[in-house]
């Protein structure tokens, strides 16, 4: 399966991702996520007296931000086959079959695969580091790659 991405790749004039501006991507969409949260529980983290307190509403609300996130994974790879971040870096998630932004069903795989491998420790984004075609755990559920632009 890889030497036959590489072919789709090479055919096609595409260049896989650096894993620098996937990481910059990352950055930038986690800073927006949290940005949006902070937004969401306004009142209740800006009343909170302590350190303590603030970790408690942003645990209090933990459901609702992983909702959130899946949801604007998944939504802006569907739609425009990149997230804000990957926009800023100039780069986009593909399908390899098709080599177009992925579907409803494949975004909210990859979407929620991705939940999976923040969780355990990161490990999912460091598998894509490791990977010949740099596919975190995410990228390989959905059988999805990350391009430049």
């Amino acid at each position: 399966m890889d030497e036959e991405i590489q072919k789709i790749l090479n055919h096609q004039e595409m260049t896989l991702a650096p894993i620098k501006k996937r990481a910059t991507a990352f950055f930038i969409d986690e800073v927006i996520l949290t940005v949006l949260l902070i937004i969401a529980v306004g009142d209740s983290f800006f009343a909170a007296k302590t350190q303590e307190e603030m970790i408690k509403v942003i645990y209090s609300f933990i459901l609702e931000y992983v909702a959130i996130k899946i949801f604007y994974q998944a939504f802006f790879v569907m739609k425009y086959g990149a997230t804000i971040g990957k926009i800023v870096m100039k780069i986009r998630v593909v399908e390899i079959k098709t080599l177009q932004n992925p579907n409803v069903i494949i975004s909210l795989n990859r979407a929620i695969v991705r939940i999976f491998s923040e969780a355990i420790y990161y490990l999912g984004f460091l598998w894509g580091m490791l990977d010949k075609n740099r596919q975190a755990w995410h990228d390989k559920s959905a059988k999805t790659l990350v391009i430049n632009a």
